[in-house]
């Protein structure tokens, strides 16, 4: 390459080699300014320091511009950085976005430092302002100025080989672009691994191009579905060496402070295929003569902060985590199975450490008074909600007949005084079955099915709110900080939408100041075994609010309650880690309390883990989506029965009652006519025949396309456009006119909602 033209002799210590070296020790401070000065350059020879810098921007020895030069791979003192993964101690790792190999040489990654109760918190796949610092060893290290809003650089996609080098990119979601990948560009990827890859600039024809930025996983393991929504959505899933070992070095809990209720004959109640256990559950008759027909519950829950303390990197990641994630053929846990399945597990017949709670009931059902304790107990029966409730009902089971007669029993009878109190209490009660997949061997489905509904489960979802109530009050009462489990009221907005459709029905709405969980239950009563009774349902499921975590008590409107804290499962659930420690610290219970810090951080904390609740629920949903239309792949042309579960301008989206999966119908498809869409009705109507369809109705569909890795499906509408009520029509009509301005609505949820 040729050389500028040289000037003037410079000094000897102005050399390629000295401002190299600078620019390497000075990252932070190499300007043209800071390497004159440091070099003792003045006047004119300055005009020969700028050809040097020249001459090694132009060879790529350095880059940047006039105010900030860095050697190749060097990262700028403030900038924005991706956090991309984590190192074996479990320490978050990032880099700048936007980073250009081609002339800056290889992306760097440098380590994200985070303080407990300085700077705000960041997670994986977060994208972040940092100052990169060098601490005293040398080394380079990010510190978190700000989180910005997550806009993903790096999308996920399965791989297809081309002959002679590149390939293509299948996209994994609905609204994802395919990608071409250049000879060079694949970084070890084979056809059919799911891979990461950063978007490049789009083209003016044919597919944009992306480069290969690592290799996730094979798409022929039978997790493959599971693990493109672990991706997708940034879900921590593999635990960091140092966590695994701090995890092995804990040992069983000691009965030191504790109080000895081994003889007390708690029980476990689970699902048959449980792993870990964290509540046990015990009722016996309240010998208080001042409390005629009462009975004293207990609750006992395993006291995962004796070995999750504040600071720990246990801690650290099951914040990170914020809960478990359950998938169809996988769950990823928030703790090792080390903690989760063993030391805190409260297996039948082994001491284990809880927290415990006794609640007295009244003969009305109303909780009189409680109490918590910091106990050693073990568990006298692993029952399963099946064998549970035959024992109960006296049909043929495998329970010992001293567990029935002396634990069951009373279980049932406390039971029935709670319902009482709930019943009083009346809390939203929406009908809103949830669908399980069942996997074979190959990870494939097997089948869908609804899970029978048993006394014995809502037994100990009863109870579980009882002793949730029961945490929020005793914290209250000891003026504790804490996490309050919250759902607000629907708001103004969502109400008016909800007066707007129940009119269709003629059904009156009270005002939104006098509103509460009871008229919803009445209305819900009047359209029960009716044909609007899947309609209303879904409907006013979607009028309500979403339920977060939050230090502020706003109460919670769904289950009627003026405060109300997650206690009952801090194996699975973060926020139950902190009401344990925060029990701890405001009963004086010992060890593993909550720390000043953590208190100081408990809003910036509840806000993570309501992410981590989101996230969570979004990734299960894609999941059973892609398991669902893989499923059905082989089955193009056929026909379905459906229910259309959503209404908008765009189409229909009908859910497969069979299968618990939904697709969608475009509105262009629907006829030859022109259909309006009528946001307060919940329809689309014709132009010419006043037919349509409407939220809830039951229809046949055909299956036209599914797209398995985008947990997408279409369908063609099979069912003729039916007369609507006569009172959605001309409420259409008045509101409208021919059929009014089309706004978008979104998606409907599935599910039971969680409280």
């Amino acid at each position: 390459m040729a050389k500028r033209a040289k000037g003037p002799d410079l000094p000897t210590r102005v050399t390629r080699e000295a401002v190299l070296r600078f620019i390497a020790e000075n990252p932070d401070q190499a300007s043209k300014r800071d390497i004159a000065k440091a070099i003792g350059i003045k006047g004119s020879e300055r005009i020969h320091l700028k050809d040097i810098l020249g001459d090694l921007a132009a060879e790529g020895a350095i880059a940047g511009n006039r105010r900030s030069f860095q050697r190749p791979g060097a990262l700028p003192d403030v900038g924005v950085l991706e956090i991309r993964g984590r190192d074996e101690d479990g320490g978050l790792l990032a880099e700048p976005v936007g980073w250009d190999e081609a002339r800056l040489g290889e992306r760097p990654r440098v380590p994200v430092r985070q303080e407990s109760g300085r700077g705000p918190a960041a997670g994986i796949g977060e994208r972040i302002v940092a100052k990169v610092e060098t601490d005293e060893a040398g080394e380079r290290f990010a510190r978190v100025i700000r989180v910005l809003e997550k806009r993903r650089t790096v999308e996920i996609g399965v791989f297809r080989a081309r002959p002679g080098g590149g390939g293509r990119v299948e996209p994994v979601e609905r609204k994802q672009l395919e990608y071409a990948i250049a000879p060079g560009d694949e970084k070890g990827a084979t056809d059919g691994d799911l891979v990461e890859i950063e978007p490049g600039a789009r083209q003016r024809f044919g597919l944009p191009s992306a480069s290969v930025l690592s290799v996730v996983g094979s798409m022929k393991s039978e997790r493959a579905i599971s693990t493109i929504a672990l991706h997708a959505h940034s879900i921590p899933h593999v635990f960091p060496k140092v966590v695994l070992e701090e995890a092995e070095r804990a040992g069983p809990a000691t009965l030191d402070a504790r109080e000895d209720w081994r003889a007390l004959p708690l029980v476990t109640i689970d699902p048959a295929d449980a792993k870990d256990h964290d509540d046990a559950v015990h009722a016996a008759d309240d010998p208080d003569p001042a409390n005629p027909g009462g009975m004293i519950v207990t609750v006992a829950i395993a006291d995962v902060s004796w070995y999750v303390r504040p600071g720990s990197r246990l801690d650290a990641e099951a914040l990170l985590r914020g809960n478990s994630v359950y998938f169809p053929d996988r769950v990823v846990p928030m703790l090792p199975e080390r903690i989760s399945n063993d030391l805190c597990s409260l297996r039948e017949g082994v001491d284990r450490p809880a927290l415990a709670v006794r609640m007295v009931l009244g003969g009305d059902g109303q909780k009189r008074s409680h109490r918590f304790h910091r106990i050693m107990m073990r568990s006298h029966a692993k029952l399963a909600y099946e064998a549970a409730q035959a024992a109960h009902d006296g049909a043929p089971n495998e329970v010992p007949e001293a567990i029935t007669r002396d634990v069951l029993a009373p279980l049932w009878k406390a039971y029935a005084l709670a319902r009482r109190g709930r019943d009083k209490r009346q809390p939203l009660d929406l009908d809103l079955p949830e669908r399980k997949i069942r996997l074979d061997e190959m990870g494939r489905v097997a089948s869908v099915y609804v899970p029978e509904r048993l006394d014995a489960h809502r037994l100990i979802e009863e109870f579980m709110i009882l002793a949730n109530v029961a945490a929020a009050e005793a914290l209250e009462a000891a003026r504790q900080a804490l996490i309050y489990r919250a759902h607000d009221a629907p708001s103004l907005a969502k109400l008016e939408a909800l007066r707007d459709f129940l009119r269709t029905l003629e059904i009156p709405l009270a005002q939104a100041g006098s509103l509460r969980p009871s008229h919803f239950n009445g209305i819900l009563s009047l359209v029960r075994g009716g044909e609007h009774e899947n309609l209303v349902n879904e409907v006013v499921l979607r009028s309500q609010s979403q339920a977060i975590y939050t230090p502020e008590n706003i109460g919670h409107f769904g289950l009627n309650l003026a405060r109300y804290a997650h206690f009952t499962s801090p194996i699975r659930r973060y926020a139950d880690l902190v009401v344990h420690r925060a029990l701890v610290t405001a009963l004086g219970l010992g060890e593993g309390g909550l720390s000043a810090e953590d208190e100081e951080r408990l809003e910036a904390t509840a806000e993570a883990i309501s992410r981590a609740e989101r996230r969570a629920m979004a990734a299960e949903r894609d999941t059973v989506d892609r398991l669902i239309a893989h499923h059905l792949t082989d089955r193009i042309g056929d026909a379905f029965d459906a229910r259309i579960a959503g209404v908008t301008k765009a189409g229909l989206f009908v859910a497969l009652p069979a299968y618990g999966a939904d697709g969608f119908i475009p509105i262009s498809t629907l006829g030859a006519e022109y259909f309006h869409y009528d946001e307060a009705g919940h329809a689309v109507i014709g132009e010419r025949s006043g037919l349509g369809y409407r939220l809830g109705d039951r229809v046949e569909v055909k299956l036209k396309e599914a797209i398995p890795l985008a947990g997408s499906m279409v369908f063609e509408m099979q069912s003729e456009a039916r007369k609507l009520p006569a009172s959605t029509a001309s409420f259409h009509k008045s509101r409208t006119g021919k059929g009014g301005r089309l706004r978008r609505t979104d998606k409907p949820a599935r599910g039971r909602r969680r409280h």
